[in-house]
């Protein structure tokens, strides 16, 4: 009996000790600099208040603490680190409790990379993607394209932030330009109807949205999310009803004065 309760109670604190040092290296994958590094870099978070930069930096860690970073061919910066939890932050800010249930690792290619995942060789065109088959639970982004997303030279692209709206799309089990879980069934058949008529418009050379967008449903939601928070105010000047809906299905009004 004495040796079955020794035996119980180490299994007890391997577990505890496992747990703890899980913890401790989640916690180690948080740069000291976040907030700094925010501030530097992230002009959405410049513009928040005080009050909603501590939520955004918790946000953040939380988002860094449960999400595996890892570089492939290049070491991981704190920089990169930074962007990408502001990537995944962005998005969701509007809301209290989400978190990324659908995301367990994101990997850092140098550039872009081909449909095998390739970083070497020709035909590489992909600056990111959520993965999906053996690959569900992975975003791949070009560090390139990540770093450039939050350059003054942006202008309504950003990739990462893109890959998060296709995570978020695809929380409710399709990417298909529909996010179910953020969008009023009331906004939905207007969504729809939106998304066709902006299409068409592009693909007559008659939108400033970028034409990749037009590809199908799911990239044009996640092309208009990143002109949503690259460029919020000429997004409602040009698209107001575009802009309004987005608006609701992030629960943020970016064009608001403050």
């Amino acid at each position: 009996m004495k040796i079955l309760i020794g035996l119980a109670l180490i299994i007890i604190v391997i577990i505890v000790l496992s747990k703890r040092r899980r913890k401790e290296k989640a916690k180690a994958n948080v740069p000291g600099s976040l907030p700094q590094l925010l501030q530097e870099h992230v002009a959405y978070y410049q513009k928040l208040s005080q009050e909603d930069q501590q939520t955004f930096v918790a946000k953040a860690k939380d988002f860094l603490e449960r999400t595996h970073i890892e570089g492939i061919g290049i070491e991981v910066e704190d920089i990169d680190k930074t962007l990408i939890a502001a990537s995944a932050v962005i998005p969701i800010f509007g809301f209290k409790e989400w978190k990324y249930y659908n995301l367990t690792n994101v990997i850092i290619y140098p550039d872009t990379f081909d449909e095998t995942y390739q970083y070497e060789g020709d035909r590489r065109n992909i600056l990111g993607m959520v993965g999906s088959g053996h690959m569900n639970g992975q975003m791949i982004l070009s560090r390139r394209a990540l770093r450039d997303g939050f350059s003054d030279s942006a202008d309504k692209q950003n990739t990462a932030i893109h890959e998060f709206v296709h995570l978020l799309d695809k929380s409710d089990g399709a990417v298909d330009g529909i996010p179910q879980n953020l969008l009023e069934h009331s906004y939905t058949l207007p969504w729809i109807q939106l998304v066709h008529k902006e299409i068409a418009r592009i693909e007559h050379g008659k939108s400033d949205i970028n034409p990749y967008a037009a590809m199908n449903t799911g990239e044009f939601l996640a092309v208009a999310s990143e002109y949503f928070f690259e460029k919020p105010s000429e997004l409602a000047k040009k698209h107001p009803q575009l802009y309004e809906i987005l608006s609701k299905v992030f629960n943020q009004d970016l064009a608001k004065e403050p």
